[in-house]
């Protein structure tokens, strides 16, 4: 039988204890907990979202730019009759005039670093993680924050504004639940008052539409805590669907062909007047409403650092503010 001679391994030197049993010193103990620890070679990342892809129409490309320009144009007519009809005592008919406008919105340019020092880089390897593409994780999860900034909120600070914020959008208060009193959230509220405030958003977009079809609202975003009580009530005797289901199957909107969606956006808690709760309804469509990224997310090159003893990488892109094509497709309503 082959012996086994502890005196060549120094971390496993066994000593006396009380009672004659043998026990393993700290070092000895150490390299044992190493050995029998079970490691999920996962990387566990923050827990966070970013929904700026689900909500917003983006348009790409350009390169680095000043501004991003939209024209519009409005139609009039002068002279001649006013309803243009020619008579047997005159022919003199109005002009049809155009007046081309531009708008133009500010675009941002957004830089990280990646600095990957050299050493810790070697040092990770060994246990087959890259330290290059933690920071690069980190770096895009960053970016999309800001984006989810920029869509929702803008940057006041700059003159721009977001999805919940846009001070040029109409804003009005819920009605009250018919019941009486002045409450208006929707957990005092049956089905039916809930699709009045629904149905109110969609009629205000179509008529500051001129009645144009592609100017009602088709999207529609609301608290979570609204979006989970209208998803949680049922509606009916049978109590077979939710309110939730109701409200897409009975809305202005589908009455025109228009399939319209409820989401929930945490950004709509408390960004309504004084705090209020707020319910956004817009029309997701890069013809009327759009974020532009002129430049995709980029590294410009990679180069060695002696005095840091790193590698440094520029990463870039440029966007732009919320570019509203046009606003009246979009309304508030604070007080759900």
């Amino acid at each position: 039988m082959q012996q086994f001679d502890i005196s060549k391994f120094p971390m496993l030197t066994l000593d006396a204890a009380p009672g004659g049993v043998m026990a393993f010193d700290a070092g000895g103990m150490a390299f044992l907990v190493g050995e029998l620890e079970r490691r999920d070679p996962t990387l566990n990342e923050p827990l966070t979202a970013v929904t700026w892809q689900r909500d917003m129409p983006v348009k790409t490309g350009g390169g680095f730019v000043d501004s991003v320009a939209s024209f519009n144009v409005s139609y009039g007519s002068t002279g001649g009759p006013e309803d243009g009809l020619m008579g047997q005592d005159t022919n003199e008919l109005p002009v049809i005039q155009a007046d081309i406008g531009k708008d133009t919105v500010p675009v941002f340019i957004w830089g990280h670093i990646l600095k990957v020092p050299m050493i810790d880089q070697e040092k990770l390897q060994k246990v087959g993680r890259s330290l290059e593409q933690i920071y690069d994780k980190g770096l895009r999860l960053a970016h999309d924050k800001k984006l989810d900034e920029n869509v929702y909120y803008g940057f006041p600070e700059h003159g721009s504004y977001g999805l919940v914020n846009d001070p040029n959008i109409t804003t009005v208060t819920a009605a009250p639940h018919t019941s009486g009193g002045t409450d208006t959230q929707w957990s005092k509220k049956d089905a039916d008052e809930i699709l009045a405030d629904i149905n109110r958003g969609l009629v205000g977009t179509i008529k500051a539409s001129e009645y144009d079809n592609r100017g009602m609202a088709d999207s529609v975003l609301i608290p979570w805590d609204q979006f989970s009580d209208i998803s949680m009530r049922k509606v009916g005797v049978t109590g077979d669907k939710s309110i939730l289901t109701y409200l897409l199957e009975n809305n202005i909107a589908k009455k025109q062909g228009i399939e319209l969606t409820i989401l929930p956006a945490k950004q709509c808690a408390g960004a309504g007047t004084g705090g209020a709760d707020r319910m956004i309804f817009y029309r997701n469509d890069e013809e009327m409403v759009r974020m532009n990224i002129t430049v995709p997310l980029k590294r410009l090159f990679t180069q060695p650092s002696a005095a840091h003893i790193a590698y440094l990488t520029p990463f870039v892109t440029q966007f732009s503010a919320l570019e509203w094509i046009y606003t009246t497709h979009a309304m508030y309503i604070d007080g759900i």
